[in-house]
């Protein structure tokens, strides 16, 4: 994992900080486990623009991930492969019986390397198992929040979390965000911190690189009209007032989640501002 700075030959090139994909093996992905994206470019059925700021970009195939990891049995890793889809690293491995699936790659994760799922398993980087059978201080990631349904936090670039205490039918983690929370024993969820943990350290350059990503050039609040946004108008530069979104909600340290949120009393702590 390293970045580099590139030589300022050109405008869009004197900020730029790049990836150099060390840990990537191959270029080429699994045929079999991709299909094309189709775009909507932020229209509806009708043709109507309904999301702002979306449209162009590269064209994309995607990977199907295996975010359960509900094989159990082990399997070889082939090789470490770029996905334009998200921002960590994917990893192509293949079971005993041939079947090949992509799993989310980890810090470590090296090709050769056997990865396994399901109880009794050794808890080294790459391996999943339940919450119960992982010793307690462990870096985890890929980590479900109910039994069965499949990864869902801590799945992004360096992202982890940590396996605090264990009490009864609950396992408690610290959460990327800072925040603690109780997570049934039964989730599963897999070793080690995500791949690609320099992906933050990238820097654009340029704002020709957000349009390869499909990203349109976005309006601040300020510049609109009154009619447009709550911060519009005004006599040349406003404060603008309070931050708030189009539709008059407060942000920046305004609460939304509900009160009334059954999930509220298995959060320990709240995450850090």
């Amino acid at each position: 994992m390293s970045v580099r700075k590139l030589k300022p030959i050109t405008p869009g090139q004197r900020f730029r900080i790049v990836n150099n994909y060390d840990e990537v093996t191959t270029n080429k992905p699994e045929k079999s486990l991709t299909f094309g994206l189709k775009k909507s470019g932020g229209r509806n059925h009708s043709g109507k623009m309904t999301m702002r700021y979306i449209g162009g970009g590269h064209k994309r195939k995607y990977r199907i991930i295996d975010f359960k990891r509900n094989r159990e049995g082990a399997a070889e890793v082939l090789s470490i492969e770029y996905d334009p889809n998200r921002s960590a690293y994917i990893a192509l491995v293949q079971y005993e019986d041939g079947e090949k699936r992509y799993v989310i790659a980890q810090n470590g994760l090296k090709v050769g390397q056997k990865i396994e799922s399901g109880e009794g398993v050794a808890p080294v980087v790459g391996n999943t198992m339940k919450l119960k059978e992982i010793p307690l201080g462990t870096v985890v990631s890929c980590i479900e929040l109910r039994p069965g349904q499949g990864a869902i936090i801590a799945r992004s670039a360096g992202s982890y979390a940590q396996l605090v205490t264990r009490e009864g039918k609950y396992a408690t983690l610290k959460m990327p965000s800072g925040e603690v929370r109780m997570v049934l024993i039964e989730c599963r969820a897999t070793i080690g911190a995500v791949s690609n943990s320099d992906h933050q350290l990238q820097v654009s350059g340029k704002a020709g690189r957000s349009r390869w990503l499909g990203r349109r050039p976005r309006t601040r609040p300020m510049v609109m009209n009154p009619v447009d946004h709550p911060m519009g108008g005004g006599e040349g530069r406003a404060t603008g007032g309070i931050p708030r979104s189009r539709k008059g909600i407060p942000a920046k340290g305004y609460k939304t989640r509900s009160k009334k949120k059954a999930s509220n009393k298995q959060i320990v702590e709240r995450r850090k501002k």
